[in-house]
C-alpha cells in the first residue's frame, strides 16, 4: 500500500523532508514544525489583486460582499486540505499526478491553464507593487513596474538560507500587514453589527451582474488555482512518515497549519472590505475603484496622516510576499506537468516579463485607472481557471486505490464536488453576463 509514497523527485531540495522534524518531539513542537507551508499558501489569498476587488466591492456595496469573502475562505480551507491530503498520501504533488494519469494533450492543456493563472497572479503583483511604490515614494507607475522585474532574485537569495528562512520571512511580512490593517480598522471605527449581519449571503449577489462580477473577482482572488499545486508540493518539505499512523499524524498537522493560515487570510481580506465600507461607502464615496484614490482619501476621512502610509506599506508587503509564492508555484507547475527543470532565475524572469508587458502597456496608455481595472480582470481570469485544478484534485483524493487509508471521506468528497460545481455554475453565469448582457 505504501510503495507509492516515494517519488523520483525526492532530490528536490524544497521537498521531501527538507525541514528538520523528529517524531519523538513533544506534540506541540511537532505541530510547530509543520507550521509554515499554510502561510505560503495564504499569501496567495491576500495578494494585490484582492485589494482592487475588495476595495471596489466595499466602497460600492458596503459590507454586503463580506459573505463572499467568508464563503470563498471556507472553500479554500476545504480545497487546500485536499491538496495536503493528496501530498501526504502519495508523496507527489497535483501536477505530477496529472502527468502520471492523463494523456499528454490533457496535461498540456492543464499546464497552459495553470500557467495562465500564474501569469494573471503575476500581473496583479506587478501592478499592485508598482502602485504601492508610487504611493509611498512617488515613483512613476512605469518605473515601479520596471523595478518589479528585479524581484526574480529575491527567492533565489532566500533559498540559500533554507526553506524555513523563506517561511519565516513570509510570516514576518504577514505580521506587518496584519498590524497595518489593525491600526486602520481602529481608526475607521466600522459598524460591527453590520459586519456580522453581512456574513450571511444575500440573493442580489447572484442576480446583480455587476455585483456578481466583483463577487467572482473576490472568489478568484481568494481561491487561487495555482495554490493547490503549490500546497501539494511544499507540504513535502516535512518528513511525512513511513507508516499509516505517521502519515495520518502528518495530515492532521498539515491541515491544522493550512486552516489556521487561511483563517488569518480571511481576516485580512475581510479587513480590506470593512475598511472600504467604513471609510468610503459610509461617507458616500461609492465610486472608489482606484488604489490611488483610496490612498489619498484615507487621511481626510480617518483624520490621520498615518493611515495612507500604512495602506501603501501593506500593499507593497502583499506584493513582495505573493512574488515568492508565485515563483515557487511556477516552478512546481512546470516541473510537475512537463518534467522540465529550468534555472529558477530564468523561470521567474520569463513569467515576470510576460506579466510586465501588458501591465506596462496598460499603465502607459490608461494610467492608474486602467491598471486597477486590469487588477480586477486578472482576478476574474483566476476564477475561470479554478475548475481545471479543482476537478482533478477532487477526483484523485476520492480514489482509494491511489490514496490508501487516507482517501477522502465520502462527506468531504461530496462537499468538495459541490464546491467545484458551484464554481463552474458561477463562471458560466459570468461568461453569459459578459457575452450577452454587456453588448
Amino acid at each position: 500500500m505504501f510503495s507509492n509514497w516515494k517519488s523520483a523527485s525526492e532530490t528536490d531540495p524544497l521537498r521531501h523532508g527538507g525541514v528538520r522534524f523528529d517524531r519523538n518531539w513533544p506534540i506541540w513542537r511537532r505541530i510547530l514544525a509543520f507550521f509554515g507551508p499554510g502561510y505560503l499558501v495564504a499569501v496567495g489569498y491576500m495578494d494585490p489583486g484582492n485589494w482592487a476587488t475588495s476595495l471596489a466591492g466595499g466602497s460600492r456595496y458596503g459590507y454586503l460582499l463580506l459573505s463572499v469573502v467568508l464563503i470563498s475562505s471556507l472553500m479554500a480551507i476545504i480545497l487546500q486540505s485536499l491538496a495536503a491530503r493528496l501530498a501526504v498520501a502519495t508523496s507527489r504533488d497535483l501536477a505530477e499526478i496529472c502527468r502520471d494519469i492523463f494523456p499528454k494533450y490533457i496535461n498540456y492543456g492543464l499546464w497552459a491553464m495553470a500557467e495562465l493563472a500564474i501569469i494573471a497572479t503575476d500581473i496583479a503583483e506587478v501592478i499592485g507593487t508598482a502602485i504601492g511604490l508610487e504611493l509611498l515614494f512617488g515613483l512613476p507607475l512605469t518605473i515601479g513596474i520596471a523595478i518589479t522585474t528585479l524581484d526574480a532574485l529575491l527567492l533565489i537569495a532566500l533559498q540559500r538560507f533554507g526553506f524555513r528562512t523563506v517561511e519565516a520571512l513570509i510570516i514576518a511580512i504577514l505580521a506587518i500587514i496584519a498590524a497595518c490593517f489593525t491600526v486602520e480598522l481602529i481608526m475607521a471605527r466600522p459598524d460591527w453589527a453590520a459586519v456580522a449581519a453581512n456574513l450571511l449571503p444575500k440573493p442580489e449577489i447572484i442576480t446583480d451582474p455587476n455585483m456578481l462580477y466583483l463577487a467572482l473577482g473576490i472568489l478568484g482572488a481568494t481561491v487561487m488555482p495555482h495554490n493547490l499545486y503549490l500546497h501539494s508540493s511544499i507540504v513535502q518539505t516535512r518528513p511525512l512518515g513511513e507508516t499509516a499512523h505517521e502519515r495520518r499524524e502528518s495530515l492532521t498537522f498539515a491541515t491544522l497549519d493550512s486552516t489556521l493560515a487561511l483563517a488569518f487570510a480571511f481576516l485580512i481580506n475581510a479587513a480590506i472590505i470593512i475598511l472600504a465600507a467604513a471609510s468610503f461607502h459610509a461617507s458616500g464615496r461609492t465610486d472608489i475603484v482606484e488604489l490611488s484614490d483610496a490612498y489619498s482619501l484615507l487621511s481626510p476621512l480617518l483624520g490621520s496622516q498615518l493611515a495612507p502610509t500604512l495602506f501603501a506599506v501593506a500593499l507593497i508587503a502583499c506584493g513582495l510576499n505573493a512574488t515568492v509564492t508565485a515563483t515557487l508555484a511556477g516552478q512546481i507547475v512546470m516541473e510537475g506537468f512537463l518534467g522540465l527543470k529550468f534555472s529558477p532565475v530564468i523561470r521567474r524572469l520569463a513569467t515576470r516579463l510576460i506579466a510586465v508587458i501588458p501591465a506596462a502597456w496598460v499603465a502607459i496608455v490608461h494610467g492608474d485607472q486602467g491598471a486597477t481595472g486590469l487588477l480586477v480582470f486578472s482576478q476574474v481570469i483566476l476564477s475561470l481557471q479554478l475548475p481545471f485544478a479543482v476537478i482533478p484534485l477532487v477526483i484523485f483524493t476520492a480514489q482509494s486505490q491511489r490514496m490508501g487509508s487516507l482517501v477522502a471521506p465520502r462527506w468531504l468528497t461530496i462537499i468538495a464536488a459541490m464546491i467545484a460545481l458551484t464554481i463552474v455554475i458561477l463562471n458560466g453565469i459570468l461568461v453569459l453576463n459578459l457575452t450577452f448582457l454587456n453588448q
